[in-house]
């Protein structure tokens, strides 16, 4: 599933159109990543209209067009969102093209989990504010982050790092990654964790989001091959930090990888 620094990714790949009108809408409105959107609007609303700009917050894309219309896009497990020539003829799982003179801005999504919301208004949709502060940013402060954390005492830490309301677009390869370099066990309680483990999370989060958007972010390039997100997928996958095999078990509803030396 896409995290923070590939939804950056693909988010700036329709970049590409800013500043350009959309002269079509072509959409498959049946399928079920416009659940609760209003497709009419969109074909109607978006025609004519400049592709402003675009951002995003957690797993959320908003892009906002001319004439007060925002289309909000969640890429789900499956979503990426490219750029094709003027006159692209889609395939099955091109979901929504939105044409301009040179290019077609496509949304594909093969699993459908993906969403695209809709909203015509002055102010941004309320749905785009429903998050805690990025991050990222300078509001994720460890105050911050350390309420939330003590709201879920009962929850193991790994499960209370993928809320997206406390961690916007942190997901299982990020909590992992963000536990591994904090040295906590991703089963442990949330109100188990000292002061001292809790500003570890905090720094690991940090600095998992900003690294990852210099790498995945720009680009879609590689981390450096000493994280651990280079051997958590692989069967026999070992510790970056001295080759201990990792540990494997599911956690917060989710396949986790940990080492038992560096996470006890």
């Amino acid at each position: 599933m896409p995290e923070l620094a590939e939804v950056e990714y693909f988010r700036k790949r329709w970049d590409a159109g800013l500043g350009e009108k959309i002269v079509a809408v072509r959409l498959h409105g049946e399928k079920r990543i416009f659940r609760g959107a209003d497709v009419r609007a969109i074909r109607r609303r978006l025609v004519r209209q400049t592709l402003v700009r675009s951002t995003a917050r957690g797993k959320q894309m908003l892009f906002e067009f001319s004439g007060a219309n925002w289309l909000g896009i969640h890429l789900g497990m499956s979503g990426n969102l490219r750029i094709e020539p003027a006159g692209f003829i889609p395939g099955k799982h091109d979901h929504l093209l939105l044409e301009q003179k040179s290019r077609t801005l496509v949304f594909r999504d093969p699993r459908q989990f993906g969403r695209v919301r809709f909203h015509h208004g002055k102010d941004k949709p309320a749905w785009w504010q429903t998050s805690g502060p990025e991050i990222h940013s300078p509001e994720f402060s460890q105050n911050v982050m350390r309420e939330f954390v003590r709201h879920h005492q009962r929850a193991p830490i790994k499960a209370v790092l993928l809320l997206q309301n406390g961690f916007p677009g942190v997901g299982n390869w990020m909590a992992d990654e963000i536990l591994w370099r904090a040295r906590i066990a991703p089963r442990t309680r949330a109100g188990k964790l000292s002061a001292a483990k809790l500003a570890a999370i905090w720094r690991s989060t940090r600095f998992v989001a900003r690294a990852s958007l210099i790498t995945i972010g720009q680009n879609f390039s590689d981390p450096p091959k000493t994280w651990l997100l280079h051997e958590r997928w692989k069967p026999g996958g070992k510790c970056p930090r001295h080759g201990t095999n990792l540990r494997r078990a599911t956690i917060g509803g989710r396949t986790t990888a940990w080492c038992a030396r560096c996470q006890k």
